[in-house]
């Protein structure tokens, strides 16, 4: 009976032991799927609150082509570049733009291939050559740098915060990052979720900001809700914290991962931005 019982404990742990490693390969497998939530559903800019917004096609790098929507700044006042977050499409921030485009600001709803009928696979590399052929097309718009705002929505901050360390390294750093419920990396924000798999080296797209942040050579804001069941606020805050001055953080009360719109963090920004404008560093 001794050996029968040390024999089915063997084959118990044998069994446990290879259920958890086919979970661990199927989420290996499927992450990409379990990460990036494009729709292909796109409205127009006008049927969405933006009619002064006009789409546009940027090729990447790798002659991915994208389309985006943007409009020029008014009264040379600076560009926001938006990136956005894993889910839906650029239709579905346009209520966040118009702040931006009362106020002033030029706004580039930056598209990503794979979401609203572009074509490609999103990846950490896809998404990096996205926001380079962007930027470079600012550049064609006669938009300096200086002028860029890269505004990063959560998986989106992964973006903008490597194209600013990236320009940076060049010699010409933005203007100014804006992080909305920024995670340090995409293998934390993982692990937060899958805290019984080792997600930090499974993931395949990195995002890893924190190792970035010191880098970006430009004034940062960042705004992170309190309640934040996504990514959890002290990600954002060790971002913050890793960060140089100039810089402004806004831990909100109450605020979770996507109603930052609900506690008027877009006047918080046009503040800073016409703080950074005013060369009120």
């Amino acid at each position: 009976m001794a050996v029968d019982g040390r024999s089915f404990m063997i084959n118990a742990i044998a069994l446990v032991v290879g259920v958890y490693a086919a979970l661990v390969g199927a989420l290996y497998v499927i992450q990409r799927g379990l990460i990036y939530h494009p729709s292909q559903s796109m409205r127009p800019p006008a049927e969405v609150g933006v009619p002064d917004m006009r789409p546009l096609t940027v090729v990447a790098e790798d002659a991915v082509a994208v389309v985006s929507w943007y409009r020029p700044a008014r009264d040379g006042r600076p560009t926001i570049v938006y990136f956005q977050g894993n889910g839906g499409n650029i239709a579905d921030r346009a209520f966040k733009a118009r702040i931006y485009l009362d106020a002033g600001f030029g706004m580039l709803l930056v598209g990503y291939r794979g979401y609203g009928n572009n074509p490609g696979e999103p990846t950490e590399p896809g998404l990096y050559a996205d926001g380079r052929a962007h930027l470079a097309f600012l550049a064609t718009e006669g938009v300096p740098p200086q002028k860029w705002v890269l505004y990063g929505e959560s998986l989106g901050g992964g973006v903008a915060v490597e194209l600013a360390r990236e320009q940076a390294a060049k010699g010409a750093p933005v203007g100014a990052v804006v992080l909305e419920a920024p995670f340090t990396s995409l293998g934390d924000a993982a692990a937060a979720h899958y805290p019984f798999v080792p997600a930090r080296a499974l993931v395949k797209d990195r995002f890893d900001s924190l190792s970035k942040i010191a880098r970006i050579g430009a004034p940062l804001f960042v705004a992170h809700g309190e309640n934040d069941l996504v990514v959890p606020a002290k990600q954002g805050r060790k971002l913050f914290e890793a960060a140089r001055n100039p810089k402004e953080g806004h831990w909100i009360a109450g605020a979770q991962h996507n109603d930052l719109h609900e506690h008027g963090v877009e006047a918080m920004v046009v503040t800073f931005l016409n703080r950074m404008v005013n060369g009120g560093r």
